[in-house]
């Protein structure tokens, strides 16, 4: 099967009404390209992107991008986008830049990183996407863990860019600059470049992008994926999200992460659609809207935040006709946003699930519409072998019993797998074991083979002899009148081992009160077993977050260990269930 057949049959899936048609098909084909040989050499740039888009339909849109705050906008159809890539190639190359060198990106959300992306993949360069929250001592860090060829970067981030060089004594091969910098070459000037550039023989194999994880466990790891794991493997989260070659799709996240190379990039560009890319200072609510409606977005993915955020705007001041799928993705969404989103656009927030490690592995497809069960997020793309396994490593048949999510290795090796943990080797003896890689993530599957989220492995809490998940107490917070957000985690407890604590952030027109706490401590009671509930409760104004939207649980664990090292009392804003005597029971 040659490779263009491959994505022109992706096309034609998604474009089939008939959901139990399409559920069928969707199997088939993945069984054939889960058995599929790899070709030795794949340029998706080259033979996907051009031969196939660029060559059909070189006038249609490829990119709109625009800024919420100022409204400014631009289009770049196939051809022109191309076009922008291979004047950034050329660049590169004539720097010295050559396949299996690296390009740091820390750039905001700008039609210059589809650009520069795109001249990565065809040049075989490894794009190293880096987060614009980044510190120098965390550029040092990365630095010298994978020294950088080249960096292109928001000239607000120069100086910080050269201090982290400085320190670790790295020149690179050229540093280009959006904007203007004394010792770095201005983007501007690569529009004088040739719009033909040669593509590199990348291998199938060959490595092409390096991610560097949040650090929400720890300190970051450099994720690998290849010229085939995403380019290819993101034909999964296509077909998850239902993108057509008509649609125009958003995804609400930024460069520095896995999710926009997902989302932004792969998903919609496999499939000639138009990806619809907003800049953004501070994620303002109606701003945002008003984009979504001028552009006629068709598939919108956005993390739990923005949907929360989204929820409670008057949404009948949009004009949200275009609006065809909703997706959700970074988070488990709570069963409430997901009802009332769809009451108000008439289109199911359908939910699912993946890594910078893989792409979209577990989630509900489209041929789940009508059959979702709130809170579940689906079943497995057809593309991963995945399962659940318990703490000795044995695969769990038992319905509704929690277990860690693993992807199993002996029958196929799903293709939006990653390669490695680069340089890590300890750290991938500890998740490749017995023929599974173990996602580091918790789940249990229902008898009717629905899947439910309970959590990170280390982010489960355990109180007495129970296992908490921190998720299924968060949707009951937020199931309150008056909850906007909640965080959920276990703190040290001498009799316990762990302590439920919820961190509570609250709706405009709430107060923190005495009154409030105890309101929420009945809620709970009456929707969880009672070893699940909050022992204690903290109103906050915000959630500390990466920029993706996913809460840092581990950073509000490490504020707790800090604060009972230091001594402190309880905040003001803090509350304990065994205060309240008119709880059921005042004890811990």
């Amino acid at each position: 099967m040659s490779m263009v057949n491959l994505y022109k049959e992706v096309m034609d899936l998604n474009m089939m009404d008939d959901n139990d048609q399409k559920e069928a098909v969707a199997k088939a084909f993945f069984e054939k390209l889960n058995a599929m040989e790899l070709p030795e050499k794949f340029n998706w740039a080259e033979e996907i992107f051009e031969g196939l888009h660029v060559k059909d339909r070189p006038d249609h849109t490829a990119l709109i991008w625009a800024d919420i705050h100022t409204e400014e906008s631009q289009s770049y159809s196939y051809k022109e986008l191309a076009d922008r890539g291979n004047q950034c190639l050329n660049k590169l190359h004539s720097a010295g830049m050559d396949m299996g060198d690296n390009m740091y990106m820390m750039t905001p959300i700008v039609p210059e990183t589809w650009f520069a992306s795109y001249a990565c993949v065809k040049g075989g360069i490894v794009t190293v996407p880096t987060a614009t929250t980044m510190t120098v001592r965390e550029l040092q860090f990365r630095f010298e863990t994978y020294a950088p060829s080249c960096i292109l970067a928001d000239e607000i981030y120069a100086d910080i860019m050269d201090e982290a060089l400085k320190l670790t004594g790295i020149t690179p091969k050229i540093k280009i600059v959006l904007g203007e910098k004394d010792g770095w070459v201005s983007y501007r000037q690569l529009n004088d470049e040739k719009t033909m550039a040669k593509a590199a023989p990348t291998g199938s194999r060959d490595l092409l992008f390096c991610f560097f994880t949040s650090g929400t466990t720890g300190l970051p790891k450099r994720v690998g994926h290849t010229a085939t794991s995403y380019p290819l493997g993101h034909i999964s989260t296509a077909v998850m999200v239902g993108i057509r070659p008509d649609d125009v799709h958003h995804n609400l996240s930024a460069p520095g992460w896995a999710k926009w190379a997902w989302s932004s990039f792969f998903a919609p560009l496999n499939v000639g659609a138009t990806v619809a890319g907003f800049n953004f200072k501070a994620l303002d609510g109606p701003k945002y809207l008003t984009a979504i409606a001028k552009h006629k977005v068709s598939t919108f993915c956005a993390p739990p935040t923005a949907w929360r955020m989204f929820i409670n705007q008057d949404l009948t001041k949009y004009d949200l006709s275009s609006l065809r799928q909703s997706v959700g993705a970074g988070e488990p969404l709570n069963p409430e946003v997901i009802s009332k989103w769809k009451e108000l656009t008439g289109t199911e927030i359908r939910d699912f699930y993946g890594q910078t490690e893989s792409t979209a592995m577990i989630g509900n497809a489209p041929w789940m519409a009508g059959k979702m069960r709130s809170g579940s997020f689906g079943s497995p793309s057809f593309m991963y072998d995945v399962t659940l396994a318990d703490d000795e490593g044995n695969e769990i048949t038992k319905a509704d019993e929690p277990g860690h999510i693993v992807v199993r290795l002996d029958r196929w090796r799903s293709l939006g797998l990653f390669t490695e943990y680069i340089g890590t080797p300890e750290k991938m003896a500890s998740v490749f074991v017995d023929n599974f890689y173990y996602t580091g993530d918790k789940a249990s599957i229902d008898e009717d083979g629905y899947w439910w989220f309970v959590g990170r492995s280390d982010d489960v809490i355990k109180s007495s002899d129970f296992r908490i998940g921190p998720f299924e107490v968060e949707s009951a917070l937020i199931e309150h009148d008056a909850v906007g957000e909640s965080a959920v985690v276990g703190i040290p407890d001498p009799k316990r081992h762990q302590l439920v604590k919820a961190f509570v952030i609250l709706k405009e027109g709430f107060e923190p009160s005495e009154q409030l706490a105890l309101d929420l401590f009945k809620h709970t009671i009456d929707i969880l077993a009672k070893f699940k509930i909050p022992r204690i409760i903290e109103f906050v104004p915000e959630l500390p977050k990466t920029l993706s939207g996913k809460i840092r649980r581990v950073e509000l664990r490490q504020n707790e260990t800090d604060k009972k090292e230091a001594g402190k009392a309880g905040e003001k804003q803090e509350y304990f269930y065994w205060n309240f005597p008119e709880l059921s029971s005042k004890k811990k």
